[in-house]
């Protein structure tokens, strides 16, 4: 088929260039967000769910899908099929509009986005994934004019931050009986977060003065995840339960004034990673119609930043809301449409700094193009968000993510 053939193409062309698109990925320079909003705190945190959930509002915790790498959802693993090799590698670009008092900013991004591996370990009740995961993000660009009390001095004041917190995982899932699934991750973080302030006065004769503060971190977490599952004819129900316990990292706290080159350490390991716990559902008819729901709570207020306990550091506990959908005709359809998967999904999500108060609304659609010919698909997604308020800062973004799932038959014996 036509079709098949030019999406085998995107597929080969991907994994060729997979180890070049590794040298863009978060342990680069180059960021996975340009926004403000990232200038506190870790800055823009990731969910880690593939790029076909993503286009179903990022559920994950009660998704079991035997052709996804499911990391946010430990125990999800053992879904995939006993004779099959999974890899997933996903890559992303960005359009965003910045809008306040002092007028509008555009900016785009790209980079790679994750990779990860699955393969059964025991028949169906033992599987493995590892993959390579963003944490979160840092990148803003802030200028501000401004005058002393007396109006004697002009000055301008730019804010400038850049850096990523990567992370490696490993992860375990046990099926503990037909109807019960156990697993767990065990993850590796490590990056520094950079962050610039430049004083520049316009009067000849003054100094610039530029301090810089930059975060270091090495350190080790871990998620817990279980899901009840159960199918009766054409009806499969899922629900899951996701757990991460508050853990202290490894982590250094650097002050730098530019024009001496003292670094001056301010704190070490002062900082933690929150609790976090989330439970989810999906409903499945027949193979064909998914309907799943979400919620994420992070107990931001309560970890140490800076030494501080959250609340007195200006962080609040975050939720998360996301529900989406999936429809195929007829997965087993001659025609190569029928086959295609079309999905949707909304997010609503908190800020977990006070100071800022607005809400993060999302909304995705993507579609799903499967090669049964070589068990690969083709997930794409596009996702509008919105946050802040007119009266501030106004975030309008879009992003486009191309992810490319592979399921290969490895593991079984050939017959002489």
């Amino acid at each position: 088929m036509n079709i098949e053939r030019a999406l085998y193409k995107v597929v080969l062309w991907m994994v060729l260039l997979s180890p070049f698109l590794f040298h863009l990925s978060p342990l680069s320079a180059q960021n996975l967000t340009s926004s403000p909003y990232s200038r506190y705190a870790y800055g823009d945190l990731n969910e880690n769910v593939p790029a076909g959930f993503r286009a179903m509002g990022g559920v994950g915790f009660g998704m079991r899908n035997n052709r996804a790498i499911n990391p946010s959802q430990p125990a999800s693993y053992t879904s995939c099929d006993t004779l099959t090799f999974m890899m997933d590698v996903a890559a992303s670009a960005s359009w965003s509009r910045y809008q306040d008092a002092t007028g509008q900013r555009n900016k785009a991004n790209g980079n790679l986005e994750y990779v990860t591996l699955q393969i059964p370990l025991w028949k169906q009740w033992l599987a493995l994934s590892v993959g390579l995961l963003p944490y979160s993000s840092v990148g803003y660009s802030i200028s501000l004019d401004d005058e002393t009390a007396d109006g004697g001095y002009n000055f301008n004041t730019a804010y400038d931050g850049a850096g990523n917190i990567s992370e490696v995982y490993g992860g375990l899932s046990a099926n503990i009986c037909n109807w019960f699934a156990f697993g767990a991750n065990v993850y590796y973080m490590w990056g520094d977060l950079a962050r610039t302030r430049t004083l520049t006065f316009t009067q000849s004769g003054l100094t610039p003065t530029v301090q810089a503060e930059i975060l270091s971190i090495s350190s080790v977490r871990l998620r817990y995840g279980a899901q009840f599952f159960h199918t009766w004819g054409k009806h499969t129900v899922v629900a899951g339960a996701m757990y991460e316990n508050k853990m202290k990292l490894h982590s250094e706290y650097m002050l730098v004034e530019t024009q001496t080159l003292d670094s001056i350490p301010i704190y070490k390991d002062g900082w933690q990673v929150p609790t976090v716990w989330g439970v989810g559902a999906s409903y499945n008819w027949d193979k064909r119609l998914t309907v799943a729901f979400d919620f994420e709570r992070q107990h931001m207020s309560s970890v140490l930043y800076n030494g501080l306990e959250g609340h007195y550091s200006g962080l609040r506990d975050r939720n998360r809301y996301a529900l989406g959908v999936e429809y195929r005709h007829n997965p087993m359809g001659r025609k190569y449409v029928e086959r295609m998967m079309w999905r949707a999904g909304v997010s609503i999500q908190d800020e977990y700094l006070a100071s800022i108060g607005a809400k993060k609304y999302t909304a995705s659609i993507g579609i799903g193009f499967p090669l049964y010919s070589i068990g690969t698909t083709i997930n794409t997604t596009v996702e509008y968000t919105h946050r802040g308020k007119k009266t501030g800062l106004e975030e309008n973004a879009l992003r486009l993510t191309i992810g490319v799932g592979i399921a290969e038959t490895w593991f079984f014996k050939r017959k002489l």
